[in-house]
């Protein structure tokens, strides 16, 4: 039997294993915790374009808004994907070109629900966390970076409840239809974005 997701993303399985298997190895048991997403990089805006359009083929909802310059889609599934042993993730999140740095193209990051122990977590696990990410009031996620620029990271609601929090809607299909990709000034002059 086919995997349409799989056939669009990769193999969206083993990249949870190999993620968890990770952590394990820094001490991180992810057993206890429910999984909040997947997220998934393209290089070009053409590429998230069609993506997108492929994902949605799969999907109930898409919430598309602009964070960092750039839209970021984040797609609720139709049908749960099972990983880690009858783990279930149901949302996508779909980024498209870089903003700032270095950044994994394809499956990129593993996103786990820690709920309300979250500041204990990030306590205990400060020594093998990379680092703390601000994107939101509701969604502050600390974050393990492996050395293939991967992520786990670590959210206190999953990323549909903060999106939701922030006032989101997950009823239907919404694009950020009025962006246009931007240009990158640097040192050595203007370049302009991969699209």
């Amino acid at each position: 039997m086919t995997d349409p997701i799989a056939d669009i993303i990769g193999d969206y399985r083993a990249f949870a294993a190999q993620q968890r298997d990770r952590l394990l190895a820094r001490d991180i048991d992810v057993a206890p915790y429910p999984l909040s997403h997947l997220a998934f990089r393209v290089p070009e805006w053409d590429q998230y374009v069609h993506v997108r359009t492929l994902l949605e083929r799969h999907a109930s909802a898409n919430a598309e808004n602009v964070w960092n310059g750039r839209p970021i889609s984040f797609l609720a599934l139709t049908g749960p994907l099972e990983v880690l042993d009858g783990k279930v993730v149901r949302d996508i999140e779909l980024i498209p070109p870089v903003h700032q740095r270095v950044y994994k193209m394809g499956l990129e990051h593993l996103g786990v629900v820690v709920g309300d122990g979250f500041d204990a977590f990030a306590r205990e696990h400060r020594s093998a966390l990379t680092g703390q990410q601000f994107q939101s009031e509701t969604v502050d996620p600390v974050y393990v970076l492996f050395e293939d620029f991967t992520h786990v990271k670590f959210y206190r609601y999953s990323l549909r409840t903060g999106i939701e929090h922030q006032g989101g809607r997950l009823d239907g299909f919404q694009h950020v239809d009025d962006w246009v990709p931007q240009r990158v000034v640097t040192a050595t002059g203007p370049n302009p974005l991969p699209r």
